[in-house]
Parts: structure tokens; C-alpha cells; sequence
């Protein structure tokens, strides 16, 4: 039996605000922007090579914007993430090295959407 995550929804308080941030800045591709009903309004989102996708919109599952935190985003070289999210204007922290120098999957850096709910990015580089 397999179970795939496959969509997170994030909380936010302006659509098209967040939509803006995600695709234009973060680099998500948009995968659709549907208005359902008059009260509800899909966007879906998915990073380059994700399988997971976001959703942001209305009439969703209510939750506070800003309450997410903690997703995590995973990339072979953080150097490189990091210097692109900063390009894009994205306000994306210092490289943090959690854990022993050296050691798998120990280098983060995290920002936030404009609502502040928050987004770690952190490096597995492939064994060579």
C-alpha cells in the first residue's frame, strides 16, 4: 500500500498575494487557478520536481493564515537555493549547519510567505 502526499494546503489571507510570492518568487509552478463557486477559488501550486503540491485559495478547510510551519523543501545544492530564492527577492536566512559538521542532510535555511507561515530548505546531496 503506498501513501503519497500529494497536496498541503497553505493558509493565507490574500490569493493572489500568495500566488504572486509562490510562483514569481519561490519559482513554483502554477498548476491551476480555478474559481469553483462564488466562494471558492482553487490555486494550486508544485515545486520543480515535486511530487507534492500546495493549494492556496478560498473556501478551503479554515485555518489561520501564518499557522504552517515547517514544510520542508528538499534540494541537492543549498548554496545554489539559497542564492536563487535571495535573487528572486525572496528574504531567505543564513545557511544554518544543524548538527555535525559534515554530516547528511544537517544544512537549512529557511524563510517565510508573506502571512509568515514557514519554510525550511534543506540539502541531501546524492552519495557520489
Amino acid at each position: 500500500m503506498e501513501f503519497r502526499l500529494e497536496v498541503v494546503l497553505v493558509p493565507v489571507s490574500d490569493v493572489d498575494r500568495a500566488k504572486a510570492f509562490y510562483s514569481a518568487k519561490v519559482g513554483f509552478n502554477l498548476d491551476h487557478d480555478r474559481k469553483v463557486s462564488d466562494e471558492m477559488r482553487i490555486v494550486q501550486l508544485t515545486p520543480p520536481g515535486s511530487a507534492c503540491s500546495i493549494v492556496i485559495g478560498t473556501g478551503l478547510p479554515e485555518m489561520e493564515p501564518g499557522c504552517l510551519q515547517g514544510v520542508q523543501l528538499v534540494v541537492a545544492d543549498l548554496d545554489a537555493a539559497r542564492q536563487e530564492l535571495a535573487d528572486r527577492g525572496v528574504e531567505v536566512g543564513e545557511i544554518q549547519q544543524l548538527g555535525p559538521e559534515g554530516s547528511t542532510g544537517s544544512r537549512f535555511v529557511f524563510f517565510n510567505d508573506p502571512d509568515g507561515n514557514g519554510w525550511a530548505v534543506q540539502e541531501i546531496r546524492a552519495h557520489e
